[in-house]
């Protein structure tokens, strides 16, 4: 899918853009059987671990899963599909032919009781030298505001870091009453099994639970310039961190830029996945659907 001047000019002034379809249907099929195959095997499974983040009303009898971690480590559908040129031609374009995978996750919104995600941004969880960071989202079901759709502040990406933390450590999400954004005028991002959306990593984004009768399942990379580097370290050592470089080169020198920057110190409360950290809010925006197995 090419992207034109038009769509790099809409991206530039509001942080996000919706490419269209970027798998084929038999590519759309094979990440479809395989996540489906990865929450069936989460039967059995009694907390989180290095491959699921779990629902707060999982049981092991009954698996409810909201994230399936990394899943390009662990399952090579998806090791395949991240380095696709289909999916990395469009990041090209926004931010040049060296890309590094930073990081990756299927969050899974179940039918009737998916959970929410507060709003955020992504920066604010992991700070590079420069800001050619982004978020590409693949639909894996159709998307749209009965079922959780993914909502973003148009033009946020250029503004402020926010803080994220609450009682004085980070806790991924901002702080409801220390912002002006009014976020009934967020844009929400509907599309077809299939479509990828980017948006920019300083962007503020969230979405509600999903109340409806059908899943929504969004498998997510963060890709950045191969230039930028994480300012909090290489988490997982200096091979790892080359190895995920995922086209073009990789290199020595960081290209360092006045991007602004908040550091996710002191460390969550409740350490893990976004889902824990945020369980430190003050105060939530989204509704949550309980925590008990079968709240509807």
């Amino acid at each position: 899918m090419a992207i034109e001047q038009a769509d790099k000019d809409f991206f530039a002034e509001h942080g996000f853009i919706h490419v269209g379809p970027v798998l084929t249907a038999e590519k759309l099929r094979a990440a479809q059987a395989e996540t489906d195959a990865i929450v069936q095997a989460a039967r059995g499974v009694e907390e989180n671990n290095e491959i699921y983040d779990l629902e707060a009303s999982h049981t092991p009898q009954a698996p409810r899963v909201r994230r399936i971690k990394t899943p390009h480590l662990f399952f090579p559908v998806f090791e395949d599909l991240v380095r696709d040129p289909d999916i990395t031609d469009p990041v090209a374009a926004l931010i040049g032919e060296d890309i590094r995978l930073y990081g990756g996750k299927i969050n899974i919104k179940a039918a009737g009781y998916g959970a929410p995600v507060e709003w955020h941004q992504d920066w604010a969880f992991y700070p590079h030298t420069n800001d050619d960071v982004l978020t590409v989202g693949i639909l894996l079901d159709d998307m749209d505001a009965d079922n959780g759709s993914l909502g973003i502040m148009p033009g946020s990406h250029k503004g402020p870091v926010f803080d994220h933390h609450s009682g004085g450590a980070f806790c991924g999400a901002l702080d409801l009453d220390a912002n002006a954004l009014d976020f009934e005028q967020a844009a929400l991002m509907g599309g077809k099994a299939g479509d990828m959306l980017i948006f920019h990593s300083r962007a503020v984004h969230g979405s509600p639970a999903n109340r409806s009768n059908r899943q929504r399942r969004l498998l997510i990379w963060e890709m950045t310039a191969a230039d930028a580097w994480p300012l909090a370290g290489l988490r997982d050592g200096y091979d790892e961190f080359q190895r995920w470089v995922i086209r073009g080169q990789g290199g020595l020198v960081p290209r360092l830029e006045d991007v602004p920057v908040r550091m996710p110190y002191p460390t969550a409360v409740h350490g893990g996945s976004i889902y824990e950290n945020q369980r430190a809010m003050a105060r939530q925006y989204f509704e949550h659907l309980g925590s008990a197995a079968g709240a509807d």
